[in-house]
């Protein structure tokens, strides 16, 4: 039975896409592209703002109450419905300390039917001074020992799992070259785990 590690944010569910529709709302100023511009995740230059203020904003966003409203990705959770008994799972993540608790609660909420371990690399902020045990994802799978997949939207995690010989299964989204949409990213997925 295979192990796959699941990013959580825009993939399990639409973080991206919610704080972004919020902040359009929200702003002071124009934001003159949509959500599918959004060609660079953080999208710093494209919306004139600092890696602090970025940090800042989505944490505030995760605190709030508002991630725990997020609805998990549909079509993903139909997957797990058919194909979840399959194999072992577990949310891999990359988010700061302060919200790791509101995000492993979500997963667990939507998602603890399948997915019994929770772990996460922190997102490093400037005010936080915590010990330093994986600077990457693929740090934290080659010290875990038995993922066989990362399902990722960050090119850069699919290349560093692969880079120590885990398969990696690129999430599409506006910032990153997935040439695949869900519905076959899925079947892919789907082809990988079921004998």
């Amino acid at each position: 039975m295979k192990t796959l590690a699941w990013d959580v944010d825009d993939v399990l569910n639409s973080l991206m896409r919610e704080w972004f529709e919020e902040l359009i709302t929200n702003n002071q100023r124009e934001i003159k592209i949509g959500y599918d511009q959004l060609s660079e995740n953080p999208p710093l230059k494209l919306l004139g703002i600092t890696l602090n203020q970025y940090h800042v904003s989505l944490d505030e966003f995760r605190l709030s109450g508002r991630y725990d409203r997020l609805e998990p990705n549909s079509e993903i959770l139909n997957w797990f419905n058919a194909y979840g008994h399959c194999c072992r799972h577990l949310a891999l993540s990359a988010v700061p300390l302060a919200a790791a608790p509101v995000s492993s609660a979500w997963v667990l909420k939507h998602f603890g039917k399948w997915i019994r371990a929770f772990a996460f690399v922190p997102s490093k902020r400037a005010e936080e001074k915590i010990p330093l045990y994986d600077c990457s994802k693929a740090d934290f799978i080659g010290w875990h020992g038995k993922i066989d997949i990362l399902i990722d939207d960050n090119p850069e995690h699919i290349e560093q799992a692969a880079q120590i010989g885990i398969q990696g299964i690129l999430i599409n989204q506006p910032w990153n070259a997935g040439k695949m949409d869900l519905s076959e990213t899925l079947a892919l997925l789907t082809k990988a785990v079921v004998n």
